[in-house]
Parts: structure tokens; sequence; C-alpha cells
């Protein structure tokens, strides 16, 4: 494993806002594609599961899919959640401060600096917070 595990301490008590539970963004068809085939090599790894529809549900994450030179990343768009979490004790740095910090390194290991994107483990309770919803 990585570093830590990232805990997700929402700063406000239930029920939710109605902002934290937001509906599938549209997605053009090309996009539905790349989505599915996330969606698939997501649930044969075990990395993601599907929700049975008799549990309860209060958090839904829409995902959007970025494109660069043609190829799909699949994004959790967080940003509401972002705004009723209490701040990591250590947060992760910008990926700016990183690249300063690294800028006399004579090696690194791979970061992903041409999408500007983190990916992170999250600890088991704070699952529930990162449920995403899609259109497939």
């Amino acid at each position: 494993m990585f570093g830590h595990e990232v805990d997700i301490i929402l700063n406000i008590e239930r029920p939710y806002p109605i902002l934290l539970r937001r509906p599938a963004y549209p997605e053009s068809p090309k996009s539905r594609e790349g989505v599915e085939i996330y969606i698939k090599e997501l649930l044969d790894l075990a990395v993601i599961r599907r929700v049975d529809h008799n549990e309860e549900v209060e958090i839904t994450t829409p995902v959007v899919v970025a494109w660069h030179n043609g190829k799909s990343i699949m994004v959790g768009e967080i940003r509401a959640l972002n705004t009723l979490t209490v701040t990591d004790r250590y947060s992760i740095p910008k990926i700016q401060i990183s690249l300063t910090q690294i800028s006399q390194a004579v090696s690194i290991s791979t970061m992903d600096t041409l999408k500007g994107f983190h990916q992170n483990v999250v600890t088991p309770r704070a699952r529930k917070n990162l449920r995403i919803i899609v259109n497939c």
C-alpha cells in the first residue's frame, strides 16, 4: 500500500443536503462506451460493486470521462462532497507544489502529471461517501 488511506469525514449530520445526491451526467455515445468499459473492468477486479436495490444510498457521485490524446479516464466529480468534508490532517499536496519539490530529484516514480489526477486508497468507512452513479 502506498502512503496512507484517505478517510472522508463529513462536517454535517444526516439528513444530508440534496447536493450530495447527484444524478448521473448525460454522456455522449463515445463517453458512455468508455464508462461501460471502465465499469466492467472495475467490477471484474472487485474494485467496485453494484449497489443492491434495497441498500440505502445517501450520497452519489456522478462521473465524467476526460479525454487526452484519444485515451479516456473515468473521473468522479466530487467537488460538492469536498465542500462538506473535514480537511485531512495530512492533505494531498497540490500537484504544482509536488512538481516544484521534486524538480531537483535525480529520479522519481510515476505520477500522473499530464492529466493532473490523484488516485488514493480510502478507508472502508469512507467508501459509502464515494458511490458513483452512471447511465449504464
